[in-house]
């Protein structure tokens, strides 16, 4: 055996994750687009500017994964939904008193 060994500490505890948590941003109104552009064709639905982050904005992707009847994704603070949902989703934003707009094509 060569001169390597385990070395470790017992009094630093837990380390923390130094990561700060996501920061909202936006400027209040949530904008509803669709998508097709590097996606093989296929169109998703892209909504921005949601005032949430972390565990909050993925709850809220998994509410409207759950009503777009279809899956998701969240991605750099954008919900992803895979189909054409847009009109949908910018009445279920409304609905729950967000400042939805359709953008984009």
């Amino acid at each position: 055996m060569s001169n390597s060994r385990l070395v470790y500490s017992t009094d630093v505890g837990r380390v923390k994750d130094d990561k700060p948590e996501q920061e909202v941003v936006g400027d209040g109104n949530v904008r509803v687009r669709p998508e097709k552009k590097g996606r093989g064709g296929k169109t998703v639905t892209v909504i921005s500017g949601l005032p949430l982050a972390g565990n909050d904005l993925k709850a809220f992707a998994k509410k409207l994964k759950k009503r777009a009847g279809g899956g998701g994704s969240v991605k750099e603070g954008n919900i992803e939904l895979q189909g054409d949902h847009v009109d949908v989703m910018v009445d279920v934003l409304k609905k729950e008193g967000y400042d939805a707009k359709r953008s984009g094509g």
